[in-house]
């Protein structure tokens, strides 16, 4: 129910056990898997469109997804994995667990709720001992703590520009949660957000000094991001923009993560960072 859960399993090496996904998990999962959660957004808004419509259904208490409770009652899963961090990144819990008494189901419901990385990567370790696997994922966070600690060693004691992270170009959306937290790994300063906390508006005028942006708008990715560095070059055009796929490797709490502190270190402190892999990030050129 999860795009990052799906991440999740399918670096413990489960993706033989997946049933179902949802319409944003990786490519690759979604064509041997069925689809039991669809977005309700309409296509091709802008981002300042689908900012009004997620504003319009969160008064109106309507749904941002649709699941589809025939194919998942059909599929007949043991373990649902959800989230109730944010009902506009996914499916809540509480549809979910609504949705396994209607359909008559015992399946084990876990959520995963992370607001730091720390606790981003207890969520791998619950998911490995829900899924019967513990060993697998403390392996995966044995390489995935060398991989944040060789990172760490190549950015000490280097200067720290100041990085102001959006998560949302129209209206701008200063980053919460564990973005800051990436950011202040790869050897930045993050200014603006909230570290551990929620994401929040704000407005063009009201944005904190910063050396650098990252441009990662909440569930797109790095083509997308590139396309809304536009719209922040109008208004900020004297700070050097930076894009990289937010969906991937800043805002899905998985392993991604760590590949994302690695591209932003490299962004920051390029002679000490090996390059990451192309289509993580770009350098925006108006």
């Amino acid at each position: 129910m999860l795009p990052a859960a799906t991440e999740i399993v399918s670096a413990l090496g489960l993706t033989d056990r997946l049933v179902a996904v949802t319409f944003e998990c990786d490519e690759t999962v979604r064509a041997r898997c069925p689809v039991v959660v669809d977005t309700a957004i309409p296509p091709d808004l802008s981002p300042g469109e689908i900012d009004a419509w997620v504003r319009d259904r969160v008064a109106g208490g309507l749904p941002m997804y649709e699941l589809d409770r025939t194919a998942l009652a059909a599929l007949a899963p043991d373990l649902l994995l959800t989230q109730d961090l944010c009902r506009v990144c996914a499916l809540p819990a509480g549809t979910v667990e609504e949705a396994c008494r209607l359909i008559g189901t015992d399946a084990a419901v876990l959520s995963l709720d992370p607001h730091t990385l720390e606790e981003v990567l207890q969520a791998i370790a619950a998911v490995g001992t829900a899924a019967g696997v513990p060993q697998v994922a403390a392996a995966v966070l044995e390489e995935l703590r060398g991989r944040l600690a060789a990172v760490e060693r190549a950015v000490a004691r280097r200067p720290r520009p100041r990085v102001l992270v959006l998560e949302w170009t129209d209206p701008p959306f200063l980053a919460g949660h564990w973005v800051p937290e990436l950011v202040r790994r790869a050897g930045g300063e993050p200014v603006g957000g909230s570290e551990g906390g929620r994401s929040v508006v704000a407005a063009w005028d009201e944005l904190p000094e910063a050396d650098v942006v990252v441009v990662a708008p909440c569930g797109f990715g790095l083509d997308a991001a590139v396309e809304q560095c536009a719209t922040v070059a109008a208004h900020l055009p004297d700070l050097p923009l930076v894009a990289i796929d937010s969906a991937r490797f800043v805002v899905q709490p998985g392993p991604g993560l760590v590949a994302g502190i690695e591209a932003l270190a490299w962004l920051l402190h390029p002679d000490a960072v090996p390059e990451p892999p192309p289509g993580r990030v770009a350098l925006f050129r108006p």
